[in-house]
């Protein structure tokens, strides 16, 4: 599932349901990734003023709300018995639409009808609020906190987002710390006793590329 698809999808959900406060999400692509830095699809909804919360890995227990949801979607929508894609998103559909709407699960109410609130989250959302209202600087503070280690490697680099990035060849073969000054928008690589060893613009790290998706080079 690429990262783009995933994006518009949320669009769509958000311009309906309107942006949640929070999302909580697996460690597994598009949504987190193995290495430092979260991925470009994470970076996207902390500038929309969405908190993203990663459960521990291999914990299923700590979303299990939604992992039941998923299970009884299944039974709901009887997989087995759809002959295409488009018949099972719309058995799914139906199955949804009817445990929010009709079945009487609190108090012989449907859920729409005990909480009419959950019909829209009062953070609305479209295209044009993005444009307007996605913020950097929460991307940037976000990313302040993170300090990734490297090593670098015989031609004086280290990998970030895929990206080469010098460090120096007196360096080479040494690890080093790097942390994201959110004031000036630079990677900054300290050696192991903290002693700044060289910043350099973080160009990936702005509103065109992360709002593209295209932090990451996956060329």
């Amino acid at each position: 599932m690429s990262p783009t698809f995933v994006q518009a999808e949320f669009r769509q959900a958000f311009r309906h349901w309107g942006r949640p406060d929070t999302m909580r999400v697996d460690n597994g692509g598009p949504w987190g990734s193995a290495g430092d830095w979260p991925p470009d699809l994470a970076l996207w909804l902390i500038g929309c003023a969405i908190t993203v919360h990663y459960n521990d890995p291999h914990s299923p227990t700590q979303n299990a709300v939604v992992e039941r949801s998923q299970g009884t979607g299944k039974r709901w929508a009887d997989p087995e018995h759809c002959d295409t894609p488009e018949e099972l998103q719309e058995c799914l559909h139906y199955a949804d639409r009817v445990q929010r709407e009709v079945y009487p699960s609190i108090e012989g109410q449907s859920r729409a009808a005990a909480y009419p609130g959950l019909k829209h989250s009062g953070r609305p959302y479209s295209l044009r609020w993005e444009d307007r209202e996605w913020d950097l600087h929460r991307v940037l503070d976000q990313l302040s906190g993170y300090v990734a280690v490297r090593r670098v490697d015989k031609n004086g680099k280290v990998s970030l987002y895929h990206r080469p990035y010098y460090v120096g060849t007196l360096h080479r073969g040494k690890k080093v710390f790097v942390m994201v000054d959110p004031e000036r928008a630079e990677w900054v690589f300290t050696d192991l006793s903290g002693q700044q060893v060289r910043s350099v613009a973080a160009e990936e790290l702005c509103a065109k590329r992360i709002r593209a998706l295209t932090v990451a080079n996956r060329s």
